[in-house]
């Protein structure tokens, strides 16, 4: 069945750094590509980042373009999410995604706190 385990969350004053990291298993990780989404409280999931299957394709919501980097690694069947400048906007639950055929699988999410 398929898998997917987030993990990387925590708490981080504003201006830091993290790094969240999806485990997959249970599909041909490198024919899907790969999303990173996150909900904050009261409000709606929001789709961060996307990635094609070969890493060549990215895409970023404006709201993190230039701080947030998505990537992949098929060989390990993981997929990254490295945030940098966050800011207490950021602070969310974080999840990844994927679409195979027409189902969603979703991670149990990764709590992101940036506060002082």
């Amino acid at each position: 069945q398929v898998q997917l385990v987030e993990s990387g969350g925590g708490l981080v004053q504003p201006g830091g750094s993290l790094r969240l990291s999806c485990a997959a298993s249970g599909f041909t990780f490198r024919l899907y590509a790969m999303n990173w989404y996150r909900q904050a409280l009261g409000k709606e999931r929001e789709l961060v980042a996307s990635i094609g299957s070969t890493g060549g394709s990215r895409n970023y919501a404006d709201s993190v373009k230039g701080r947030f980097t998505i990537s992949r690694d098929n060989a390990k069947n993981t997929v990254y999410l490295q945030m940098n400048s966050l800011k207490p906007e950021d602070t969310a639950v974080y999840y990844c995604e994927v679409d195979i055929s027409i189902m969603s699988y979703w991670g149990q999410g990764t709590q992101v706190t940036v506060s002082s």
